[in-house]
């Protein structure tokens, strides 16, 4: 079994998605843990692999690449698998009460079966070696991810998957058309063989017509300014579990592709130095930051807030890529991780909030803070580690982003980080206050919530503090992940 890993990643919870279909709400909330928590499994093994022997290369079917589908691991990709493995094993204990309250029983086992999916594509995407197979598990994750997000009990919640499912589809055409361009002047569709015959015809404009074509495509499903409008209805309106697991891994490995595409397939000199990307990269990253934590502030429903302030956090991570760096992209990858334990706290911590009050406007939040002890506490840990109080992941993200500005000489790019920062504060602080300075309302009779729901969100809080205070695991391999994509390269 453990020569298959690459492949039974992938294809137990594939399997594992129809079961979940087929039976009850409960056995399908069984067949869902069971299918997040190996894929947990296998993604920490293959992990342990891959620091031990090095890169894996799985060949599907027995046809060796580049003429055969081939799975390839090394630690770039193994890294977002676990992020994505680690986000369904925690959400989906937390999943079980809160979607009960939000979905009906008889689309229970559907939502199940749907998160199934999602994760499937999730993991494909990291582990494929294929450009051809990226589109196909992005395909499966995003159906899977528009069906959940429209279970939402909010009638909005229909258009925001339509929203969503529309702009999606743009993305991915764009991808495909990107894909099919390269596929033309090369002959070839895995990644490792791309990179080796791209170069021999860069010189051919349909190149850089296809790069462009797969960075609008990526951008838009990684929700980078401009291209995030689906993203704030999306995350308002989806069910709460659905909301913690999309924000945590769906934009991460939309960045993953990011850095695939521009240091493994095209290359940092044809994406930095022909292209110039991070001209539009960096512009876009720092607008990103400062514009969208300015919108945030001034929202009422706080899932909207969270939101925004996500399309913000996108910002960061695009921004340590664009310096073209080791440093910079371990930046990034670092910020893939500790974004992904924040902001899955936060909303989980706003989960809780919409199972106890049916709200998750800032003005149903007076006094939760003596009536909701748990879940306010853990607001404020996710919320100290977004704005990157030290002993937290955010400031470890931020420390690294600014190391990162500093060592090319950006010193206004270095103040961006830092008034992002306060500006998260800002934003933060509006809840607390609400939720620990005001008295609550005598008419709403408000209980804490179930343990169900506490316990993964105070899991995430708690590593976003354990991680902040030992940051020497993620920073390793994120290192390593950022030597292994630009070659090690400064």
């Amino acid at each position: 079994m453990r020569e298959n890993l690459p492949a039974l990643l992938v294809v137990v919870p594939l399997l594992l998605a129809p079961v979940a279909a087929l039976v009850g709400r409960k056995a399908a909330w069984a067949v869902a843990a069971a299918a997040c928590w190996w894929s947990l499994y296998a993604s920490i093994a293959l992990l342990q692999r891959v620091r031990a022997e090095g890169t894996i290369s799985y060949e599907m079917g027995g046809w060796a690449p580049p003429y055969g589908i081939e799975y390839r691991i090394d630690l770039a990709n193994i890294f977002v698998a676990i992020i994505v493995a680690l986000i369904g094993a925690v959400t989906i204990p937390y999943a079980r009460k809160s979607i009960a309250k939000e979905i009906s029983d008889d689309r229970g086992a559907l939502f199940y079966a749907a998160f199934i999916l999602c994760l499937t594509g999730l993991l494909g995407i990291a582990v494929t070696g294929d450009v051809f197979n990226v589109f196909v598990f992005l395909e499966i994750s995003s159906l899977s991810a528009y069906s959940m997000i429209a279970l939402g009990e909010d009638r909005r919640a229909l258009t925001a998957a339509f929203h969503y499912l529309i702009m999606g589809s743009v993305g991915a055409s764009f991808i495909v058309i990107g894909i099919g361009l390269m596929y033309v002047m090369t002959g070839t569709l895995n990644m490792a063989d791309l990179a080796v015959r791209l170069p021999e015809v860069a010189d051919n404009r349909t190149i850089p017509v296809a790069f462009t074509f797969l960075t609008v495509g990526i951008t838009l499903k990684l929700a980078l300014f401009p291209l995030h409008l689906w993203l704030p209805n999306a995350y308002t309106y989806a069910p709460s579990a659905v909301t913690a697991f999309i924000a945590s891994t769906a934009t991460k490995v939309a960045v993953y592709l990011l850095l695939r595409f521009f240091f493994t397939v095209f290359g940092e000199t044809f994406s930095f130095e022909v292209m110039e990307l991070d001209r539009v990269l960096m512009p876009l990253s720092i607008v990103a930051i400062l514009a969208m934590s300015l919108v945030a502030i001034y929202q009422a429903n706080v899932k909207r807030l969270l939101a925004f302030s996500s399309v913000a956090q996108i910002g960061y991570m695009v921004l340590g890529i664009s310096f073209g760096s080791v440093l910079g992209v371990t930046a990034g990858i670092i910020h893939l991780f500790n974004h992904a334990l924040m902001k899955g706290a936060l909303f989980m911590a706003m989960g809780c909030v919409m199972y106890s009050v049916g709200s998750v406007r800032i003005e149903k939040m007076a006094g939760l803070g003596k009536v909701m002890p748990w879940t306010m506490a853990a607001f404020v840990g996710g919320g100290l580690s977004l704005i990157g109080v030290p002993a937290t992941v955010g400031f470890v993200s931020k420390w690294y982003l600014v190391q990162a500005a500093l060592e090319r000489g950006l010193w206004p790019v270095a103040g961006v980080v830092l008034i992002g920062s306060l500006m998260a504060a800002i934003y933060i602080w509006k809840v607390v206050e609400v939720a620990y300075f005001q008295s609550p309302d005598p008419d709403y009779e408000i209980r804490e919530a179930p343990l169900s729901m506490l316990i993964p969100t105070w899991i995430l809080v708690a590593a976003s503090f354990y991680f902040g205070i030992d940051a020497s695991l993620t920073a390793s391999v994120a290192t390593q992940a950022a030597e292994t994509l630009i070659g090690g390269l400064p």
